[in-house]
């Protein structure tokens, strides 16, 4: 049994359960350990539901007074149940769950504990996970994990599971990390750390255990990204680019003046394309500080010097727009070098005719998605690989792209704000340039923190600005108490939205698991205005430009970190008309309004981060996990910034010390940072 073992080798685990994990991307007995709880909760006593205010949770003792009824309402099969406790009676309700119609008995002793939600005047229980009260008085009192859960994967589940892995001592619980360096900051072994991240007996042994594995998780990328740079090591092109004429004319010539801050950035990108020495650069920029310009002046330089350019973004609409905006630009200064689009959707017929031309050398920039580094697609001479929202393309991928050149150029973009000494470790492959000003005559996108009892007064606002042509926004994260799957959660609050609004204005949804395809459909559409409100999860928050949308309304915005709010704002206010951002903290907490105020009080991004570095420490750990901008499984780069630092320093000693990992004591380590970098790695997109 080991790392690669299926789930179907544990007891009560067979093939059509194995199929209600995969959905949540659990295939192996890896990806269960490392599927880590959302948060934790200490489970109260029961209590009443009269005594509970709207939203909050509790636990109610009561027996089923009949066989719970299943309907469908609104796209999906809703389960009802009487609960008849010692003084009062309440209705449960629980949504595409209909399985709990057989295993709730009337007449049986249950505890319910869900969320309090108000239907006209009265109260109903929502979403209730089932205890039997002897097995709910055990937990009391204790740390109990929440997991993030799809459709037909339950909570049960995953704690059966969990339970019966950790207690069968699994290889890939082995200790690898040398002892000087878990001595040294303090880290607990790592079997101990898989035990407790699921099952800790107090808050002081969860914060051990997060710790050691957040450790980890940094440690090893670190290593994986120091080992891929010695591989690559300091190349030197046999070919050099001259400065070019052609990106001062455009600076002179535009309807505006970059501000400082992008000039700067421009003459450091510039200095280092004139070097036979690769370019390796990361800029960051805050949503809106402009760096499309600083690309499209990059890729003039390479063209004029006979060479060719390419620039990869995230997303079909994404290219889409940025290969209209270099058309606009060509035409506008008269620019005589071609540019062509290449993604995944277009017909046969046009990325042969695109790859053509690539191939030849008659287009001299390309502009598209990962379509750009398949295998059929041959550059006459790249000089310049720029990828567009760093954080969505790992380093692989920019080097299959570089790949197709002779070691070109890289230029990598970013609108996350993270401070300069966490992005140094965390592209330790790339220099850092930072445009940390705005355009001047950017209006600032209005704020405010409202509770949820003013969401009738959003929707209003939302509908007038609809009447004024404007578009908006609506994010809306899977509510952690929810065994829906994210796109459910979405579909229903549309419909909710619909209902809320007049008939007339179109609301429509969007979510990371519908197909590509869709997705780009949707987008295309929105962008249009045939769509005035898109209900979306934080899908969004890649940087397509819609200037007409002037609304981003923010459900559950006390769930998600700082930085991920502000770039989610910064889908709005890209247009000439005031925008607005409207955050709905769900439960009004002082703590979480604190931080939110911060968005209420600045637009700077950089600023943002620093805040976000000092108010999401990681003792939150009872509070769910926050987004960090690389998808590592526990790891968050603000709450942890210190855990970082840390296991940066540990991996430049150990590297120092023994750079091949060949000495006897790191033979475990390095077993790890190979299995890493040939898995581990792609998990994280890198």
């Amino acid at each position: 049994m080991n790392e690669h073992s299926p789930l179907t080798v544990l007891k009560g685990i067979g093939e059509k359960s194995a199929k209600q994990f995969e959905k949540a991307g659990i295939h192996t007995l890896g990806d269960l350990i490392r599927y880590y709880p959302a948060r934790y909760e200490l489970l109260e006593a029961p209590g009443t539901i009269e005594d509970c205010a709207d939203g909050r949770k509790v636990a109610v003792c009561g027996f089923v007074g009949q066989i719970p009824v299943v309907r469908f309402g609104g796209g999906m099969r809703i389960t009802s149940a009487k609960i008849i406790t010692d003084n009062e009676e309440v209705e449960a309700v629980w949504f595409n769950m209909p399985y709990l119609r057989s295993q709730v008995l009337p007449g049986k002793k249950y505890v319910f504990r869900g969320v309090v939600k108000m239907r006209g005047r009265r109260k109903v229980l929502t979403q209730a996970a089932v205890f039997d009260p002897e097995e709910y008085e055990q937990m009391r009192g204790t740390l109990q994990p929440v997991y993030p859960l799809v459709r037909g994967l339950t909570r049960n589940m995953l704690v059966r599971a969990v339970r019966q892995l950790i207690q069968t001592d699994a290889c890939f619980a082995t200790e690898y990390l040398p002892e000087d360096i878990r001595r040294r900051y303090s880290l607990a072994e790592l079997g101990f750390s898989l035990q407790r991240i699921h099952f800790p007996g107090n808050e002081n042994e969860l914060q051990q255990a997060r710790n050691r594995l957040v450790f980890d998780e940094f440690f090893i990328f670190i290593l994986a990204l120091r080992r891929m740079k010695e591989e690559r090591g300091v190349f030197r092109h046999d070919w050099t680019l001259a400065k070019a004429q052609t990106p001062g004319r455009i600076i002179r010539e535009l309807p505006y003046r970059l501000t400082g801050a992008q000039m700067r950035v421009w003459e450091e990108v510039e200095r280092d394309l004139q070097k036979q020495e690769v370019c390796a650069r990361l800029i960051q920029g805050d949503v809106g500080s402009g760096k499309t310009i600083i690309a499209f002046l990059s890729l003039l330089m390479a063209a004029e010097n006979g060479a060719q350019g390419a620039l990869m973004v995230p997303t079909e609409v994404l290219a889409r727009q940025h290969f209209e905006a270099y058309e606009k630009l060509r035409q506008s200064h008269d620019l005589p070098y071609q540019a062509v689009l290449l993604t995944g959707s277009m017909k046969a017929s046009e990325k042969k005719a695109a790859r053509s031309r690539i191939e030849s050398g008659e287009v001299s920039i390309v502009i598209g998605t990962h379509a750009l580094i398949q295998e059929k697609v041959k550059y006459s001479h790249l000089a310049l690989v720029i990828t567009d929202e760093q954080h969505r393309f790992g380093v692989r991928q920019r080097e299959q792209l570089g790949d197709k050149g002779d070691m070109p150029h890289t230029i990598v973009m970013s609108a996350t704000p993270i401070p300069r000494t966490l992005a140094v470790i965390l592209y330790g492959d790339l220099d850092v340039s930072v445009i940390d000003e705005m355009p001047a005559d950017r209006l600032k996108v209005k704020n405010c923190v409202v509770g949820p009892k003013w969401r009738p007064k959003a929707y209003s606002f939302i509908e007038k600005e609809v009447r004024q042509g404007h578009q908006a926004y609506v994010i809306c994260p899977l509510t952690e108490e929810s065994e829906l799957m994210e796109g459910e959660n979405v579909e229903d609050y549309a419909e909710k939205l619909r209902n809320a609004l007049p008939g007339d204005i179109r609301v429509e949804y969007l979510h990371g698991k519908m197909k590509p395809a869709v997705k780009n459909d949707i987008m295309e559409r929105f962008l249009r205005n045939e769509i005035n409100v898109l209900v979306s999860t934080t899908v969004i928050e890649v940087g397509v430009n819609v200037p007409n949308a002037t609304v981003m309304m923010i459900e559950n915005a006390d769930h998600f970190g700082l930085a991920q709010l502000h770039q989610l704002r910064g889908r709005v206010g890209r247009g000439s008309e005031q925008s607005y951002c409207i955050l709905v903290d769900s439960e009004d907490r002082e703590k979480s309004s604190v931080r939110l105020e911060v968005l209420n009080r600045t637009n700077d991004g950089f600023e943002i981060a620093a805040e976000d570095l000092k108010l999401r420490g990681p003792g939150e750990i009872l509070g769910v996990r926050q987004s960090g901008e690389l998808a590592f499984a526990i790891g968050d780069v603000f709450a942890d910034s210190k855990v970082l630092t840390q296991a940066a320093e540990a991996a430049s000693e150990i590297l120092q010390k023994d750079a091949a990992l060949s000495a006897p004591e790191h033979c475990k380590l390095l077993n790890k940072l190979q299995l890493y970098m040939n898995e581990g790695l792609k998990k994280l997109n890198i």
